[in-house]
């Protein structure tokens, strides 16, 4: 997707509240990642992705900009916790796993595209299957209609979807289980890595035709899709669109760890150095180059600070952005100006229970207000306050909703007086804690 910087933010926007200074770093390193596509063999080997580093509260929309972001440009994305990985030496996961965690993001992706593209010849392949398994259970029922015409009927049928409850047996493949070989690791399927060597194992199933026909749309959308094709294109995708993002970067960030837990988080900072710098990690689907990736880390830098990494890692990351803690203002447009806004997310779920739900302005204001109190006299957890506040607020409108014999919606409305009324232990607790030293 061919989007300038402006555009990006624009998308962006209607999903985060706030945060320009990040939207606006991310949405150059996309771009430039574009204007680096268009050059010359030789000037793109030169130019490397400039690593963006976010620091803020938690809740304010770090990892979200950067997922949006991927989404947006249908980039292989992971999201990764520097607090896991150990230094090499150490039990525990290494921090090549991530790059590895990537090219099977990257794999995904790519199946899930060419599988689509294949999807109808596929359907139509199954179906055939389909209707010779329903029409050898209903060959009693056939009498004198030739048989061309009896399948045809099915074919029909069988489109309309009449035959979705219907339960068949069929033989489908035998899939191996996903098994864990280290523990703590990363579970492996034995049958991706030795499927050319082991014979094809397969079993008989009673299934409805509606879950038999995923089963065999799939199997026959994997008979068309050329593997070779889809593990280099993935391959390709990590190395020149992939994003890593690495959060908890400030709980690695400490110097003269020499005992206790933490002895090896240096190590992990100096064992992400040569990912982040550039270097060629080992994959199931072949060698991959990280020189090109895009690398976001994060952080709520609370405690540590940027300079406390060390001097090689900060410099792998040019680019340093502060995010602002959300104000009563930022509450209120994340309630009311994002796509599938929280508000809206509780109406469409209490509508299934005949519950027509409305928040009057002042109500959003007093939700607001109090979402942005409790945050400053407790802890900043940023938008996701507003879920603990929305939930206690609605408490006893979704214990009370749902029934039997109910088909008409009732009308609830949520004004100023009801969020005060329901939300006044939340506000005693916040009024006696400005008083807690």
């Amino acid at each position: 997707m061919n989007l300038s910087p402006k555009q990006i933010v624009q998308e962006l926007n209607k999903h985060i509240i706030g945060q320009e200074e990040a939207k606006k770093a991310v949405a150059i390193a996309l771009r430039n990642r574009y204007r680096r596509a268009q050059l010359s063999q030789e000037l793109r080997d030169e130019i490397t992705p400039k690593n963006i580093i976010m620091k803020g509260p938690t809740g304010v929309g770090k990892t979200e900009i950067a997922r949006r972001l991927a989404k947006l440009v249908k980039a292989p994305f992971i999201k990764v916790e520097a607090t896991k990985y150990t230094e090499v030496g150490y039990v525990g996961k290494d921090v090549e796993g991530m790059v590895r965690d990537l090219v099977e993001c990257a794999f995904r992706l790519v199946k899930d595209e060419k599988t689509a593209e294949v999807s109808k010849k596929a359907t139509e392949i199954a179906e055939k299957k389909m209707v010779k398994i329903i029409a050898e259970l209903k060959k009693n029922e056939r009498g004198e209609t030739p048989r061309e015409v009896f399948e045809s009927n099915i074919l029909e049928s069988l489109k309309k979807g009449k035959y979705d409850n219907l339960v068949v047996e069929a033989e489908v493949k035998d899939e191996p289980q996903n098994m864990e070989l280290i523990p703590g690791g990363a579970a492996i399927n034995l049958g991706s890595i030795f499927g050319g060597l082991l014979p094809q194992q397969k079993k008989k199933r009673k299934l409805s035709v509606k879950d038999t026909m995923k089963i065999f749309v799939a199997e026959e959308a994997e008979k068309l899709i050329d593997d070779d094709a889809v593990k280099e294109e993935a391959l390709r995708r990590a190395e020149n669109d992939g994003i890593i993002f690495i959060d908890e970067i400030d709980k690695i960030a400490g110097k003269n760890n020499t005992s206790g837990a933490d002895v090896s988080r240096e190590g992990v900072q100096r064992d992400i150095l040569p990912i982040v710098e550039g270097s060629t990690v080992m994959t199931k689907y072949g060698p991959v180059k990280t020189d090109y990736m895009l690398f976001i880390a994060a952080g709520a830098f609370h405690v540590a600070r940027v300079e406390d990494l060390i001097p090689e890692l900060q410099g792998r990351f040019p680019v340093s952005v502060e995010l602002s803690s959300l104000t009563k203002e930022d509450f209120i447009n994340i309630l009311t100006n994002t796509e599938h806004s929280l508000t809206s997310q509780y109406a469409v779920l209490l509508g299934v229970d005949h519950i027509d739900l409305k928040f009057t302005p002042d109500a959003i204001e007093a939700i607001a207000e109090i979402s942005e109190d409790i945050n400053l006299t407790s802890e900043d957890i940023g938008a996701r306050r507003l879920h603990t506040v929305m939930e206690r607020l609605l408490e006893d409108v979704s214990f009370n909703a749902g029934g039997e014999g109910i088909d008409v919606m009732i009308p609830v409305e949520i004004n100023r007086a009801y969020v005060e009324e329901h939300l006044s232990k939340m506000t005693k607790d916040r009024d006696l804690k400005k008083y807690v030293l």
